[in-house]
This record gives structure tokens, sequence and C-alpha cells, in this order.
């Protein structure tokens, strides 16, 4: 039986896309556990997914590289194969959290989105480094920069006003940086995080900006010694990732 979510999201998607579908999950704060819903908080329900695309993109003149839906409180992104993949390849790491969700987290996924997890630490490597770095360092400038988007809310407008700093984005900052870091560590993505009652502590403002830099740059300074450290490769087989993207196009269209 669907869950009330799962009908939503399925409303948002429209009737030829589905079957395009390979894999999708919850992804964003969902994903994290640090969840606050709207009554309470200023965080939307994201989801993530991956298409293979009818064979015409592949062998004729058509282009879509990804399909992105904002309805209401759902932010719904779909990826092309080929584009997700080259995401993959540059450890981002939004894509690469797709991929290490626990089992409850998936929407949909076929034998398809299963060889992609089956071989997840394919495109694990020390391109974390500076994907994880920078996506921190773009929160961290964000946070302080104390500018209103077009995105951000009353809600959260008055919660920078108030303390004086964007805390959702400090939270994204300490949660980046401990991911790279146990990612460098590990050679696991510890999408779920344990440490999700003190993340959502950040977001509530409960932290001090002074206390946000403090551990950031604690953590900065870990992720190097982590990099330095770290026995994952270089880069991805890009040969190897090709195989698969392949294979998966290949086998996929011909199902069809």
């Amino acid at each position: 039986m669907k869950t009330s979510s799962h009908k939503i999201i399925e409303d948002i998607i429209s009737i030829d896309i589905k079957p395009l579908i390979i894999l999708s999950g919850y992804m964003g704060s969902i994903s994290h556990g640090t969840h606050i819903p709207k009554e309470n908080g200023i965080d939307d329900k994201d989801v993530m997914g991956i298409m293979v695309l009818p064979e015409q993109y592949y062998f004729g003149l058509s282009q879509k590289d990804c399909i992105d839906r904002f309805v209401g409180e759902w932010d719904i992104v779909m990826y092309e194969v080929k584009k997700f993949i080259s995401l993959l390849l540059n450890a981002n790491p939004n894509v690469l959290g797709l991929l290490w969700l626990p089992e409850n987290l998936y929407v949909h996924k076929d034998e398809y989105g299963q060889a992609f997890i089956e071989n997840r630490k394919m495109f694990l490597t020390k391109k974390c480094y500076a994907s994880f770095c920078g996506y921190a360092y773009s929160q961290l400038h964000r946070m302080t920069h104390l500018a209103f988007k077009g995105y951000m809310g009353e809600k959260r407008k008055n919660l920078v006003l108030q303390h004086g700093y964007d805390t959702k984005n400090a939270a994204h900052l300490i949660r980046l940086l401990r991911m790279g870091i146990e990612a460098l560590v590990e050679g696991e993505l510890h999408v779920f995080r344990h440490d999700a009652e003190q993340l959502k502590s950040i977001k509530r403002g409960e932290w001090t900006l002074e206390q946000v830099k403090t551990e950031a740059e604690r953590l900065f300074r870990a992720m190097e010694t982590a990099y330095v450290n770290s026995k994952l490769p270089d880069a991805p087989d890009k040969e190897k990732a090709e195989k698969l993207l392949c294979e998966i196009i290949r086998s996929n269209l011909a199902k069809k």
C-alpha cells in the first residue's frame, strides 16, 4: 500500500515521466533525519530520481538533462541518467546521497536503480574533499551574507533577522563537513545523520554564530587531515562508470 507522500509525488510527476524513472528517493532534510515540518520550521520536502529517457534522446536530436518541479512544499528533480552519472563522477554531494539512503526512504527502485546502488562505491573518491568543502564554503558564505532570496519564506527571513545568520545554511555547513570527513575516513556516506538532533538545534538557532564558526573551522581542518590520510582512490574509474552507464541505457531501452 502506497503512503500518502508517495501518492502526492505520483500526482506531481506527470504520467509520461513515471515509466522512465529507475530510482527515486526522499532527499534533503528527510533523508538526513533533520526535517522540521512547515508548521514549526522552514523545510521543504525533497525527492530526487534518475530517468532513462526514450531512445531519441540518445540517438536523435532531442535533449533534456533534468526535470524539476516545485509544488507547494515539494521539490522534485529527476536527472537523466547521463547527467546523473556526470555529477557522480564529480562527487556531487547531493546526487551521491541518493545512492546511500536507508531502504525505507526509496520511493521507487528497479533493477537498474539497484545496479547504481550496488556500484556506489565506485564514485566515492578523494574528489569528495573538493566537492564537500566547496559546498560547505558556499553555505558558510550564504550563512552570513544576509541576502534574502526569493525562495526564502517569511519564517526563514525572520530567523535570519533574529539570529544574525541563516541557521539553515549553518546546519548544512556542519553536516556537509561531517559527511565529507566520514566519507574520506570510512569510505561510507552516512546520509541519515546520527547527529540529527544537534543539526536540528543549529537549524532552530540554538547555536550562536560564534559556535557555528568555531565548529566549522575545526571541521575544515579535520577534512584536510582526512584527505591527506584517506585510502580512497584519487578519482573514479571513468571507463568502469561508462560501462555501467551503457549497460543500463542499453538494457533499459531493449526492455521497453
